[in-house]
């Protein structure tokens, strides 16, 4: 998984596994009333969160 990092501070998230099954998560993004949202999911459909946040927004992760 590419790392997620703060547009604004930098900071920066590496690899998180699912905590079920062991796999490390994917990037992936869901659609909600037209909004992209980006989220980390399970390759073998666990489970997904939402990405991580820093300094009151959403990180980004390169693809």
């Amino acid at each position: 998984m590419a790392a997620y990092a703060c547009p604004k501070c930098g900071m920066s998230v590496g690899t998180m596994t699912f905590g079920r099954c062991g796999r490390e998560l994917v990037h992936g993004s869901l659609t909600i009333d037209g909004n992209a949202v980006h989220i980390s999911k399970c390759p073998d459909g666990h489970g997904k969160i939402e990405s991580p946040m820093c300094c009151g927004e959403d990180m980004t992760c390169a693809v």
